[in-house]
């Protein structure tokens, strides 16, 4: 905790005073971000970094392997992405939404190779979710880097169509007032890749 607490200190006498006047007109207005990002949990794979952007501008989901769930409808089961994409979309009504992908994703090799064996409770659950995204993987290469590179591809595809079964989105992808995008974060180089309307992933 105390590294934590070293890093609030130099938040609250470095960057605090020169963004004061921005936190308070946050508080008294509220948040009224435009864009969802849904990227991973990986320590490494910071999208408000990534995108350079400050407070307010992001409403952002993050789960193992990026991964969305398709629309179930409600139960007793508790749906936290489900949720965030919910609250962003029909309270905040964002513009957009960004599935984000990243390089070397430990969600997508245990898809590939399994979940750990400390962390079969809700992992593995979890990241069954993207097992068309492996499905993929295997049947388009033998090379064990290529097919982790494919899953972590795919699993941003299947999101992005995950996404169109949630009725209030399909909805909103219809009338304009909705738009989804793609992009893969490469974490040793930093470059950024969009997916664009052939399917294919490249230099954003």
């Amino acid at each position: 905790m105390d590294n934590l607490l070293d890093g609030y200190r130099r938040f609250r006498s470095e960057a605090w005073p020169e963004r004061k006047a921005l936190f308070e007109k946050l508080a008294a207005r509220g948040q009224r971000p435009q864009t969802l990002v849904i990227a991973c949990s990986d320590s490494r794979v910071d999208p408000t970094m990534i995108f350079d952007a400050g407070p307010g501008e992001l409403f952002v989901v993050r789960n193992v392997a990026n991964l969305v769930p398709p629309y179930s409808p409600p139960d007793h089961a508790h749906h936290g992405t489900s949720a965030a994409i919910e609250f962003a979309v029909r309270v905040l009504e964002v513009k957009q939404i960004v599935v984000l992908g990243h390089a070397l994703c430990g969600g997508a090799g245990a898809l590939i190779d399994g979940a750990p064996a400390a962390a079969k409770d809700f992992l593995a659950d979890w990241i069954n979710i993207g097992a068309p995204a492996r499905d993929i993987a295997l049947n388009l290469s033998e090379d064990p880097n290529e097919r982790r590179k494919i899953v972590e591809y795919q699993c941003v595809k299947l999101s992005l169509r995950n996404l169109q079964t949630f009725p209030w989105i399909k909805e909103r992808l219809e009338d304009g007032r909705l738009v989804l995008e793609g992009a893969y974060f490469a974490v040793a180089t930093g470059v950024l890749e969009r997916l664009r309307a052939d399917g294919t992933f490249g230099a954003a």
